[in-house]
């Protein structure tokens, strides 16, 4: 079966970040969605560590170690960029000012629910950051996931078996092989990027699927 790459998964992640959005990328594979925006569009990339104004990664030996997203990666500013304290930064994540956020997640339940902070193993080392804060604050929330785990099992599920970090929250799923909506009628099958039909893609995920008419079908 043929996949996308993670950097194909932020392209098409990056395709959907319209004009004028104020977005947050959260730690990890969504970083990559910065690389990857239409230079053309005003798009103000914000971390939580208090920076707004992010443009995408510097080119080799152009690092400044004083300039990193939340992750600790190297990013740059864009013209009219701005630092702030990092208590002022969480006041934009939590009062509803960021339109988007793309977080990566263990699980989401096909009522929107995340789970990305913890899988609950005892040697798993837990780190929410401001998943939580994001994931209630944004008016939108997009993940951005591989579908499988290594084990082969679905990561979109009925009800997640990790401790959840928000509930409800998450808008739009974007993986390697499809791109769901989560809708009050169930999870949508936006588009299918790979080479496997809709019933073969309902046997992958084990969720009730609607497909892109609308028209609610067992996969």
């Amino acid at each position: 079966m043929q996949k996308l790459t993670r950097d194909q998964m932020a392209r098409r992640v990056a395709r959907d970040i319209p004009e004028g959005a104020y977005v947050n990328l959260g730690i990890g594979v969504p970083t990559l969605v910065a690389n990857h925006l239409d230079a053309s569009k005003d798009i103000f990339l914000h971390s939580e560590n208090g920076v707004l104004g992010m443009g995408p990664a510097p080119a080799r030996g152009e690092e400044d170690d004083e300039l990193i997203n939340a992750g600790k990666q190297h990013v740059t500013l864009l013209t009219g960029g701005a630092f702030f304290h990092h208590a002022d930064s969480f006041a934009m994540m939590r009062g509803g000012h960021l339109d988007f956020c793309v977080l990566g997640a263990f699980q989401v339940s096909a009522q929107g629910d995340l789970a990305n902070w913890h899988t609950g193993a005892p040697d798993a080392i837990p780190a929410v950051g401001g998943a939580m804060d994001l994931a209630i604050g944004a008016k939108q929330v997009f993940v951005m996931m591989e579908l499988l785990t290594r084990q082969g099992e679905s990561k979109l599920v009925e009800a997640c078996t990790y401790p959840v970090t928000g509930i409800g929250c998450v808008n739009r799923v974007y993986t390697d092989v499809a791109v769901f909506d989560i809708t009050p009628q169930g999870v949508a099958v936006r588009e299918i990027c790979s080479d496997i039909a809709f019933a073969e893609l309902g046997k992958l995920v084990g969720v009730r699927l609607i497909d892109h008419t609308g028209a609610a079908r067992q996969a």
